[in-house]
């Protein structure tokens, strides 16, 4: 395995999912987006070079929870989260997880992750 391959075998996946998910919450594919939105914050927690990038993905795990939990337990719900999701906690989610992919890009450059 080259070193670059040992580098970013566990980071990709994660980066790419806090893309994908910001593109699919802004896209209107908020309830899919639970998928990446699960990945980044698991992929943080287990991947030891992924630390500095923690607080970034709690931010998006509890930024994605709030519309979900309101959509869940609202009493009259929207056919799909995207329709119920305020537009202010849809721009919430889609900055916090841009924030977290470009936290990513900027550690990185620095050498830290």
């Amino acid at each position: 395995m080259s070193t670059l391959e040992s580098t970013t075998t566990g980071s990709r996946p994660v980066i790419i999912a806090a893309w994908a998910a910001a593109v699919m919450v802004a896209g209107q594919f908020a309830m899919v987006a639970i998928v990446p939105v699960a990945i980044v914050v698991i992929g943080t927690l287990v991947t030891e070079r992924l630390r500095p990038l923690r607080w970034w993905a709690s931010a998006l795990g509890a930024a994605y929870a709030l519309p979900l939990a309101l959509w869940a337990i609202g009493p009259e719900r929207a056919p799909s989260l995207s329709k119920d999701m305020h537009p202010a906690l849809a721009v919430l989610v889609v900055a916090t997880a841009a924030a977290t992919a470009i936290a990513y890009h900027v550690l990185r450059r620095r050498d830290r992750v």
